[in-house]
């Protein structure tokens, strides 16, 4: 059994995380802020339904900015087996708008717990990317040794300062460090600035559904349950690697609004808006690396995602309904 430090534990992908971590027997300690940068109904959601009921996890209500606070958390609850990094602030768009507090959240909150880690001794790191690091002039389907010095947005340039980062420990201190590039997550309970989240809202009640573009971009989208699973597998000792996490088999948008459409059993109201300057056109992840080093590939394609989805909102109706999603 391993005693794992999971931040941002009431997130979307770290409370599922959690949540398999703990099946599997091992102890986890989490930690978030729970701050407003989306509606906090669904951080409250995933914290009574999924953390709350989870044998063997520990909430410590903390933010990776404040070192003073994470040095009290390791001196309480350390040593761990290994740390993974899920706090983040996330959003291509929003970046745009508030880049200091993605700075802020995503290179200073993941240098202070590089430190701690090293003061701390422990062994392992386990840092979320993604893969908007790529831009838009890197072949399909995207390798790792990519270029990913020409970010589209505040966002990416700063989950490439938090890699950096990670290489700079790894190579001073010996820190073993796997970092993962996930590409367009999605599944009950998400984001509520992700398309997939906001169509399936749009559609249940009626709305206008808006698209950015014309809907032939297509996106790696890859389920929550896979991309926990194969975070987990970074926790085994790999040196210094960066491993995408992806579905390997791009949907265009417009393809999985119509699913969405079928499932939902309505049709929608569609209003194409133009494409913003920070989204690409489209995605896909080489996910060689991650077959190789960790034995992982995606098991839940996007029809029984989406099914998953929309009967999860289904059951939410009466209060997902008013999440924000614009």
């Amino acid at each position: 059994m391993k005693k794992i430090l999971v931040t941002g534990c009431a997130g979307f992908i770290a409370s599922k995380v959690s949540e398999l971590l703990t099946a599997g027997g091992n102890s986890v300690v989490g930690v978030d802020n729970l701050n407003d940068a989306y509606d906090v109904r669904l951080k409250d959601w995933r914290m009574q339904n999924i953390l709350q009921k989870l044998p063997g996890f520990t909430f410590v209500p903390g933010d990776i900015t404040d070192l003073q606070g994470m040095e009290q958390l390791f001196q309480q609850h350390a040593p761990f087996d290994g740390v993974i990094n899920l706090a983040a602030r996330a959003g291509v768009r929003q970046s745009v708008d508030d880049p200091w507090v993605f700075v802020n959240t995503n290179v200073t909150g993941t240098l202070n717990l590089l430190e701690l880690c090293r003061r701390y001794d422990t062994p392992k790191f386990v840092l979320a990317s993604t893969s908007s690091l790529y831009g838009s002039h890197n072949p399909q389907p995207y390798r790792e040794d990519a270029d990913t010095d020409h970010p589209l947005s505040p966002y990416a340039a700063s989950k490439k300062a938090a890699e950096a980062l990670c290489h700079t420990y790894h190579h001073l201190y010996g820190l073993d460090v796997t970092i993962f590039r996930y590409f367009t997550v999605f599944g009950p309970a998400g984001r509520p600035d992700m398309s997939l989240f906001r169509f399936t809202q749009w559609i249940n009640e009626g709305r206008r559904v808006l698209i950015y573009g014309d809907g032939t971009q297509t996106r790696d989208f890859t389920y929550v349950d896979d991309i926990a699973r194969g975070t987990i597998k970074g926790l085994k000792p790999l040196g210094y690697e960066i491993i995408n996490l992806g579905n390997d088999h791009p949907h265009q948008l417009i393809e999985a609004l119509h699913i969405l459409e079928r499932l939902i059993g309505k049709q929608a109201l569609i209003e194409y808006q133009p494409m913003h300057p920070a989204d690409v056109p489209a995605t896909r992840a080489s996910i060689d690396k991650a077959r190789q080093l960790l034995g992982w590939q995606p098991q839940v394609g996007l029809e029984e995602g989406l099914t998953n989805l929309a009967n999860w909102y289904r059951a939410e109706r009466a209060w997902c309904s008013s999440v924000h999603t614009l």
